[in-house]
């Protein structure tokens, strides 16, 4: 497997397409897309194509962000968002917030970040409205330009249960199996496998963040060949990969 990252991405604004800025960054680092290839994107600048910007100024805080933003320790602007963003309240102590948002994903202040935007003291960024259909639509206008089948991945950070740091994560999936679910083949002895599922749109997002970098790198888009051919197939949404409420014993 080959991951590369593309240089000079520029500062994204609202309204700008991704694909452009996607073609453009293929022809000047003179990297040629091919069928089965994975593309990577940063959710960051996909949010900020989509214009996901909240003024801050504009956010009247409930008693109910006011009251957990003493608990954690955040401004209750900013708790506020993060409960709009949000189903459920699953942690809140001192420095840490942790929801269930709408999408499904469990996560710190519900995705909600100020890292990386030039107007950080004044606006936070959400994450995309529909990170599939992001995907998916970068997929087709590929595909519509450059006629080849590609795979697109959006990535976000997002921190684990009982391990420190943030590990690339898959939110947004389109054109390959975000799930290998390998129940039923035989190990090396011939043990059927029982629960393996393997998380692929997580494997190869956490791979991509190695090279996308989470400070002052710029490499928010990362080309990623290599990937086994039968992963290359329409397994369907990133909210694959979401553990369902039933099932989850730890929340």
């Amino acid at each position: 497997m080959r991951l590369t990252a593309l240089e000079g991405i520029p500062e994204i604004q609202p309204g700008d397409s991704i694909a452009d800025v996607l073609l453009t960054a293929l022809e000047q680092n003179h990297v040629t897309l091919v069928q089965g290839d994975v593309v990577a994107v940063c959710q960051k600048i996909v949010s900020k194509a989509e214009g996901r910007f909240v003024a801050l100024d504009a956010v009247v805080p409930s008693s109910r962000a006011i009251e957990l933003a003493r608990a954690c320790n955040k401004d209750p602007r900013f708790v506020e968002v993060v409960l709009r963003q949000s189903s459920h309240v699953l942690r809140c102590v001192q420095d840490v917030l942790i929801v269930r948002h709408q999408l499904g994903f469990v996560v710190a202040n519900a995705g909600v970040d100020q890292s990386n935007i030039e107007s950080s003291r004044s606006h936070v960024l959400l994450l995309p409205a529909d990170p599939d259909r992001s995907a998916l639509e970068l997929r087709n206008a590929i595909a519509d330009r450059l006629g080849i089948r590609i795979g697109v991945l959006i990535t976000d950070s997002f921190g684990r249960p009982w391990r420190l740091g943030v590990c690339g994560t898959c939110i947004g999936c389109a054109g390959l199996a975000p799930l290998a679910d390998v129940r039923g083949r035989p190990d090396r002895f011939g043990r059927p496998l029982r629960v393996t599922q393997i998380a692929v749109g997580d494997a190869i997002a956490g791979a991509a963040a190695l090279v996308m970098g989470e400070a002052d790198e710029s490499h928010p888009i990362v080309v990623v060949s290599g990937i086994a051919r039968e992963l290359l197939v329409d397994g369907g949404p990133a909210r694959r990969l979401i553990r369902p409420t039933e099932a989850d014993l730890f929340l």
